[in-house]
C-alpha cells in the first residue's frame, strides 16, 4: 500500500492551510505490494482479533500507547480495555505483526463452509460486437487468444456475441454450438427468453484447461453480421428493417442477470470483457450520436460542456446491476467514430474495470493490453476506509469506486489491481487545528479489506488432475497502514515539504470534476486561477514583493518560478502542460470527446509519478545507445539543440519515442541494438506500465518527426482561444500580470 501526501508537514490550522494556497490531501494505491519506500507489510493471521477503538473504530497500531490491561487510540485518544485473549497475545510482542509494523496485512476467517470457499473458480466472459468489420474481429480474436494464455488453470470462460441478437456459445462439445435470441429494436423492449433458458450457465461457462482449443476454434467461426442477416432477422418477427444492429445495452443487461444468478455459488468474481466497434444503436441503452457534430456552431452550445455528461442514466444504472451481480466490466472500444464513452464509462469505472480506446485496428495494442491486464494480481470485493485523528477529516474522495450508501468515507471496489490509485483531500474539523504545544501528531489510518483467489498449492500443472485444478480457494485479508505526520510551524515548512506530483494528482481530479460539472472552460479557469493565487501567496509569504507608496511594486519583481522553493518549482510547468493536454484542450482544437473521456478515466486511476509522466513527459538524452547524457530535459527545441546529444528518448506514458537528431553520426546504429542501455531502459519502462505504450523510432531529417515535435510544447504558439495558445514564456508573463492584479 503506497501512500503519498501533498505535504509531509501538515498545516497547523485553517489559516495556515489557506495561506499556503496548496491542496491538502493524499493518494493511496491500496493493493501495491510495497509502500512508497519499497517496504512490504508485516504479514500475519487472525485479523479478526485485532483490537478496535470503541469510539472511532480505528484499529490498534504501533502509535497506540499500550499498558498491561488497556490501550489508548492514536487517532481519538480513547482509552480501550484489552480482552483477555489480546492480553495473552501481546505478552510476546515480537511475533505480533501489529506490534512490529505500522503496515500490516492479516488473513481473516471467511464466512461459509469449506465447500463454498473452494467454489472460487475465476469466471471470464468475452462479449464481442459482431456488428463490426473483419479487421475488428481479427484483432479481438488475437486479444482473446492472448488472454487464454494468461488465464490460470481452473478458470471458466464464456463466449457471447451481440448485434441485433445475442449469441451464446457452447464450446464444451466436439463442435462449437451457438444459440441465438433476438433483441427487440425499441429502447423499452425486453428479451423474449432469459439467457438461462437459452443455455444453462454451467453449459455456457467452459473450463479453460480442458476447452482451450475448442474456445480458439469457436473464435475462428466469428464473422461480422451482414445487412442481409439483419433484414432476415426482421422477417422473423421484428417489425422494421433494422438500420443499426448493435444491441449492446440489452446484451449487457441480460448477461449481468445471467451471471448474477450464480454469484457467490459458482464464482466470487466474474470479469466481462466487452469489445465494442461503435456506438450502441439498437435495443435498450441505444445512444444518440448525432449530438456530436457541427450543430454546436450554429446553436451556440458549448460542445465542451454538452459532450462530457452522460446522455442517459441507463449505463450508470446498469453498472449498479453489474456490481450487485459480482461482475467487473472491462470495456475495449476499437473505433474512430463517436461512441459516447461519456455514457458508457460507468460500466467500467463503477465496477472496478478498465476503459480502453483504440482509434484503429492497424497499430492497436489490444492483445498486449489483455495479456498484461490478466497476468497481474488483483483483489476483489474490496472495501477501502480512511480514518483520521480528530482535528481533521477526509473531504472529497476520488477514484474508480462506488461510495457506501450508509457509511461515510467508505468505498467499495469490485476489482482492484496493484496500479489502481485513489485520492482524498482533507478539511479541518473546526477552527482550532492542531495543537502547537501537544506532542501528539496528526494520524491517518487506511484500512483495505479484500479477497484474493489462491490457486492450489504444492501441485504443479502437470500433477493436477482436472478435479483438483478447480479447487481454488478464496482468502479474505485486511491490510492496514497507519501513518503519523508532522505539523509545520510556518508556511516555509509547508512549502519545503511539498510533493509536487501528489499536488498534480489532486489538481487533475479537481479539474476533471469541474469539467464534468461545468465544462472544460471552467476546468481550465479553475486551474489557471489556482496557480495565480498560489504564486501570489508564495510571494507574500517570502516577502518578495515590496511596498512603494502604499502599493505593491511592479510585476517585474514577482517571482513566478518559485526560485526560493525547489519543491514548488515544477508546478508552473505542470500546470502549463495540463492546460495543453487534450484533457483540457477545447473541442474546436480538434479534441475528440471520446478521447477526452478515455484520458479522464486513465488519469484518474494513475499513481502520482505515472500521472506526472502522462501530463509532462520525461525527455532524456543519450550520447550513444549505451551512454546516458542527461536524465531530464525540458520539452523544448532549445533543450534539444543546446544538449548536443544525438539520441533522445521521450516517455509520454502511453507513447514512447526514440528520436535520432538529424545531425547524429551515421555510424550510430538505428534503431538502437537490443542489448544496449537505451533498449534496457525502454524494456523496463514497458514492463512496469499498467498499459502497453506504443514504441516509435524516428530519424530526424528522414522520417516525419511531427509526432515527436508535438510533445515539445514549451515553445509552441498555436491559434485558438484561451491559455493554451501561449508558449511557456508568454504563459509565465500572463501569470505574472494576473498575480500583480490579484495582489493590488
Amino acid at each position: 500500500m503506497a501512500v503519498r501526501a501533498t505535504v509531509s508537514r501538515f498545516p497547523i490550522d485553517v489559516d495556515a492551510q489557506e495561506a499556503s494556497g496548496l491542496p491538502w490531501g493524499l493518494t493511496v494505491t491500496p493493493f501495491a505490494a510495497k509502500d512508497e519506500n519499497g517496504i512490504g507489510p508485516a504479514y500475519g493471521s487472525n485479523g479478526h482479533l485485532l483490537p478496535r477503538c470503541e469510539n472511532c473504530y480505528a484499529y490498534f497500531n504501533t502509535y497506540c500507547e499500550l499498558d498491561q490491561w488497556a490501550w489508548s487510540c492514536s487517532l481519538c485518544g480513547t482509552l480501550n480495555g484489552l480482552p483477555s485473549d489480546a492480553i495473552a497475545r501481546y505478552s510476546n510482542p515480537q511475533s505480533i505483526p501489529e506490534m512490529s509494523s505500522s503496515f500490516i496485512d492479516l488473513e481473516l476467517p471467511l464466512d461459509g463452509s469449506e465447500e463454498e470457499m473452494t467454489q472460487a473458480r475465476p469466471v471470464y466472459v468475452a462479449a464481442i460486437d459482431i456488428s463490426s468489420s473483419e479487421e475488428f474481429l481479427e484483432l479481438t480474436k488475437s486479444a482473446l487468444l492472448a488472454a487464454l494464455e494468461a488465464l490460470s488453470p481452473g478458470a471458466l470462460f464464456g463466449l457471447v456475441t451481440f448485434s441485433h441478437k445475442i449469441g451464446l456459445y457452447d464450446v464444451q462439445g466436439p463442435i462449437p454450438v451457438v444459440k441465438n435470441v433476438f433483441i427487440p429494436p425499441d429502447a423499452e423492449g425486453s428479451l423474449s427468453l432469459e439467457l438461462e433458458d437459452v443455455m444453462p450457465l454451467l453449459q455456457f461457462l467452459a473450463p479453460v484447461e480442458t476447452c482451450k482449443d475448442r474456445i480458439a476454434a469457436a473464435l475462428e467461426t466469428l464473422r461480422p453480421i451482414t445487412s442481409w442477416e439483419r433484414s432476415s432477422g426482421a422477417a422473423q418477427g421484428l417489425d422494421s428493417v433494422l438500420m443499426g444492429g448493435r444491441g449492446f445495452g440489452t446484451a449487457m443487461e441480460a448477461l449481468f442477470n445471467y451471471l448474477g444468478s450464480e454469484f457467490g455459488n459458482t464464482f466470487a468474481l466474474a470479469r466481462v470483457f466487452a469489445f465494442l466497434s461503435g456506438p450502441p444503436d439498437y435495443g435498450r441503452g441505444q445512444l444518440d450520436t448525432s449530438r456530436y457534430g457541427e450543430q454546436y456552431a450554429s446553436k451556440r452550445v458549448d460542445a465542451d460542456r454538452a459532450l462530457l455528461p452522460e446522455q442517459t442514466p441507463f449505463y450508470k444504472d446498469l453498472a449498479t446491476i453489474a456490481v450487485q451481480s459480482g461482475v467487473c466490466v472491462d470495456l475495449f472500444a476499437v473505433t474512430n467514430e463517436y461512441t459516447d464513452l461519456a455514457s458508457l464509462k460507468f460500466l467500467s469505472i463503477e465496477s472496478g474495470g478498465s476503459l480502453f480506446l483504440y482509434s484503429s485496428t492497424d497499430d492497436s495494442t489490444l492483445p498486449q493490453d489483455m495479456f498484461r491486464m490478466l497476468n497481474r494480481p488483483y483483489a476483489f470485493n474490496c472495501v477501502l476506509r480512511l480514518r483520521t485523528s480528530t482535528e481533521f477529516k477526509p473531504g472529497n474522495s476520488f477514484g474508480h469506486f462506488f461510495p457506501d450508501p450508509q457509511y461515510e468515507n467508505l468505498q467499495h471496489i469490485i476489482c482492484c489491481d496493484s496500479y489502481a490509485t485513489y485520492a482524498y483531500d482533507f478539511d479541518f474539523a473546526d477552527n482550532t487545528g492542531f495543537s502547537r504545544h501537544s506532542g501528539e501528531q496528526p494520524v491517518v489510518q487506511i484500512a483495505f479489506q479484500y479477497t484474493v483467489v489462491v490457486p492450489p498449492e504444492g501441485l504443479s500443472n502437470s500433477e493436477m488432475s482436472s478435479s483438483s485444478r478447480g479447487k481454488h480457494t478464496l482468502q479474505r485479508r485486511l491490510r492496514i497502514r497507519t501513518m503519523q505526520f508532522g505539523t509545520a510551524r510556518n508556511i516555509n515548512e509547508i512549502y519545503d515539504s511539498v510533493d509536487h506530483e501528489v499536488v498534480l494528482s489532486l489538481l487533475v481530479h479537481k479539474v476533471i470534476l469541474a469539467s464534468l460539472e461545468d465544462g472544460v472552460r471552467e476546468g481550465r479557469a479553475l486551474l489557471h486561477d489556482w496557480l495565480v493565487i498560489l504564486t501570489a501567496q508564495y510571494n507574500d509569504a517570502f516577502n518578495l514583493v515590496q511596498y512603494k507608496n502604499g502599493n505593491k511594486s511592479m510585476s517585474s519583481q514577482i517571482d513566478i518560478t518559485f526560485s526560493q522553493c525547489p519543491q514548488l518549482e515544477p508546478l508552473p510547468r505542470l500546470v502549463f502542460a495540463l492546460l495543453r493536454n487534450p484533457l483540457l484542450r477545447f473541442h474546436e482544437e480538434g479534441v475528440h470527446p471520446d478521447y477526452r473521456i478515455y484520458l479522464q478515466c486513465l488519469f484518474s486511476v494513475l499513481d502520482p509519478s505515472s500521472l506526472h509522466c502522462g501530463i509532462y513527459p520525461a525527455l532524456m538524452s543519450y550520447s550513444t545507445p549505451d551512454t546516458l547524457a542527461y536524465p531530464r530535459h525540458s520539452l523544448s527545441r532549445a533543450a534539444l539543440i543546446t544538449s548536443g546529444s544525438p539520441i533522445f528518448f521521450l516517455d509520454a506514458y502511453t507513447t514512447l519515442i526514440v528520436f535520432y537528431s538529424s545531425t547524429a553520426d551515421p555510424s550510430i546504429p538505428f534503431p538502437p541494438p537490443q542489448d544496449c542501455l537505451l533498449r534496457k531502459t525502454i524494456n523496463k519502462v514497458k514492463q512496469e506500465r499498467s498499459i502497453t505504450p506504443k514504441l516509435m523510432f524516428i530519424r530526424g531529417g528522414q522520417d516525419d518527426a511531427t509526432t515527436f515535435e508535438n510533445y515539445l510544447i514549451e515553445e509552441q504558439d498555436v491559434d485558438g482561444n484561451g491559455f493554451a495558445s501561449a508558449s511557456f514564456v508568454s504563459f509565465l508573463d500572463d501569470i505574472s500580470q494576473r498575480v500583480t492584479e490579484y495582489m493590488k
